[in-house]
């Protein structure tokens, strides 16, 4: 595989075969391998309340926006790395240090814990906040998240037990959310423009953002859920664990930064792009390995890091393998399935660049 014709072929199928098949009304995506690249897009944005009129139609193209979901957290991740490397906090910083007054947890035995602990999962929480289902279960098949405020996740946050630290990788929307909040906190800014200001804006990434409702309407496609319109999903306060949305121009972006950090301007956030891809905790049989953000199986001798996202109408995988200087990306406006058609896609072509 060394040719961009190849790549090209090769990520064409891929995609337009989702649409195709009828498993995305859309999708897109962007594949590299040395310095061979492309972006390939297919299907149409399909306005809501429109689907099958004419005026409802219109063809995606690498700078429309989808929804990345969980995909979002690579992104806090690797804002918490720049932030390290630029001493601005530090990896075991206990959480404490950066909540507001009476947010801290209940005390106890062991050690607090760290940012690390958050953005590895190794912190002990829940995969959602308590106190969310209140009133997320109301709406939890439309927008779960919507109107979950910062004062509601340091309320949840305040009856945390005080735990030692795990070796148990447990997932957590709640961890990686708090975990953006806690940087806000550190630099005395707002998530969205913080991450806009150390990330997105020095890779380039300048389509990838937590968009308002105007934006939505006139540049991203609309979310389906088996084959109906679905609404976007809005995090508020969870916004770091999954409410960024990504073009393919600018997910390929994001793979030539991971492939290729010495390009990356400033030097400290080259640094951070290298200290989230190094192993950081691993289940006690090494099952599981995790980095700042990023799984990562080491398979013939080659490193994969991947992650993958879903919301209520979209669905995304990202993975990339240094080791062979290869990476894709593919977004969906489409809900997951049982069979992960998308995510699929998305490892078979990842397979097939990274272990040819």
């Amino acid at each position: 595989m060394s040719t961009t014709a190849t790549i090209a072929g090769l990520l064409n199928k891929h995609i337009g075969d989702l649409v195709a098949d009828q498993h995305a009304p859309a999708a897109v995506g962007a594949a590299i391998r040395g310095a061979d690249q492309s972006v390939a897009v297919a299907g149409d944005r399909l306005r809501p309340g429109r689907a099958h009129r004419d005026r409802g139609r219109q063809p995606v193209c690498p700078d429309t926006l989808f929804a990345l979901g969980s995909l979002t957290r690579t992104f806090t991740t690797l804002l918490l790395a720049e932030l390290a490397v630029r001493g601005e906090v530090s990896y075991d910083d206990p959480i404490d240090s950066y909540l507001p007054p009476g947010a801290t947890p209940l005390p106890g035995p062991g050690a607090p814990r760290a940012l690390v602990d958050l953005a590895t999962h190794t912190a002990g929480l829940p995969r959602l906040p308590r106190n969310l289902y209140p009133r997320g279960l109301r709406r939890w098949r439309t927008d779960p998240y919507a109107g979950y405020r910062p004062i509601d996740l340091y309320r949840a946050t305040a009856r945390l037990p005080h735990q030692p630290r795990r070796t148990t990788i447990r997932y957590s929307t709640f961890g990686v959310g708090l975990l953006g909040q806690l940087l806000a906190n550190a630099a005395g800014t707002d998530y969205a423009e913080l991450l806009a200001e150390r990330v997105l804006r020095p890779l380039g990434m300048r389509d990838t953002q937590v968009p308002d409702e105007p934006t939505l309407d006139e540049r991203a496609a609309h979310g389906h859920r088996r084959g109906h319109p679905f609404p976007h999903w809005h995090f508020d306060a969870l916004a770091p664990s999954g409410a960024l949305y990504s073009t393919a121009a600018d997910m390929l972006r994001y793979l030539r930064a991971q492939l290729n950090p010495a390009t990356v301007v400033p030097s400290s956030l080259a640094s951070a792009v290298i200290d989230s891809q190094w192993p950081r905790r691993a289940t006690q049989r090494g099952q599981r390995v995790v980095g700042l953000g990023w799984d990562i199986r080491v398979v013939e001798g080659r490193a994969l890091l991947w992650h993958t996202g879903a919301t209520g109408g979209f669905t995304a995988f990202a993975g990339f393998s240094p080791d062979a200087d290869a990476g894709v990306a593919v977004l969906a406006n489409t809900t997951p399935t049982h069979r992960q058609p998308v995510i699929r896609a998305g490892r078979r072509l990842f397979r097939a660049l990274a272990l040819p």
